[in-house]
């Protein structure tokens, strides 16, 4: 998608160690036109699939899941990192290290609103060693949903969380993939 990919140039910065910020439109404050054209993108990618639910984690993968939740008419599930009073005390629970974080967190979904049946799209704001997105994917599984797609804005293709993925099977869709980022330049595939 080259909006993003133009955004990525303009605003993004490599912070080192694989650390891409885009915090001024996905991260921190959100841009919602582009988040907009983003979920009518894979809206459109994803079409076929066939997904009755869309599945991503808090905080930064919501923007895109929503927008993209609006143009397919799916309801969005977010994984949330740390449990409310409102939720039931038995939870789907599993542990995904956070690159940005530096350690592991918590990813925790309600069974009312994930459960056998469910055809899952999800979507995610990054695809980098695939950790968080194979969190969420064990969370499905747990609760007896199908996976039927994987859509991320920005993939770091270097860190190879896609060849991690490749496992599940599904088709797995990038809006913009970054095979580099030296100094400040930042080099899609």
């Amino acid at each position: 998608m080259e909006l993003l990919k133009e955004r990525i140039l303009a605003e993004g910065e490599n912070l080192g160690g694989g650390i891409l910020k885009v915090d001024s439109f996905v991260n921190h404050q959100v841009d919602p036109d582009l988040m907009n054209e983003a979920g009518k993108e894979f809206a459109r990618i994803f079409k076929d699939v066939g997904a009755n639910k869309i599945l991503t984690a808090e905080i930064s993968g919501i923007a895109p899941a929503v927008t993209t939740g609006l143009h397919m008419g799916l309801p969005v599930v977010f994984a949330r990192k740390h449990k409310p009073i409102t939720m039931p005390d038995q939870v789907l629970l599993t542990l995904a290290p956070s690159h940005t974080k530096g350690r592991k967190v918590e990813l925790i979904v309600s069974p009312e609103y994930l459960s056998g049946g469910a055809r899952v799209l999800i979507i995610d704001d990054f695809l980098a060693t695939g950790a968080t997105i194979l969190g969420l994917v064990r969370l499905a599984m747990t609760a007896g949903s199908e996976i039927v797609g994987i859509g991320t804005l920005i993939e770091k293709s270097f860190e190879k969380g896609r060849e991690r993925l490749q496992e599940v099977g599904v088709p797995i869709h990038s809006l913009a993939s970054i095979k580099a980022m030296e100094g400040d330049e930042i080099l899609f595939d």
